[in-house]
């Protein structure tokens, strides 16, 4: 399966657009995550906790669209987009939704 966030595939022509396909996933933070990304704050750096958070749940969305896009007989998908957002009332859930079109490539 081809994924890109471009509307074309050099080298390849499109010859038919299945639809729009998503990948959506909300995952909760926990608190020793949020205890380790404090301390990070604190002290400066990066906090690897919430890093491989976001690729982990941005990876498991990718999987859902691509899954999306093979049922309807898709073999790439093209313009796809990411959106990332923290949701819940006191912003411990993490949203990453990733959309683009489903399509055949020859």
């Amino acid at each position: 399966m081809i994924l890109t966030t471009t509307s074309s595939i050099e080298g390849k022509r499109i010859t038919a657009y299945k639809g729009i396909v998503c990948g959506e996933v909300i995952i909760g933070a926990h608190l020793g995550k949020d205890i380790l990304a404090g301390f990070t704050n604190l002290v400066g750096g990066r906090s690897e906790s919430y890093e491989s958070t976001i690729r982990e749940t941005r990876d498991d969305a990718l999987a859902e669209m691509k899954d999306e896009a093979q049922k309807l007989g898709a073999n790439a998908v093209v313009a796809i987009k990411f959106d990332y957002g923290v949701i819940g009332q006191s912003g411990s859930m993490m949203m990453v939704a990733v959309s683009g079109t489903a399509v055949v490539a020859e």
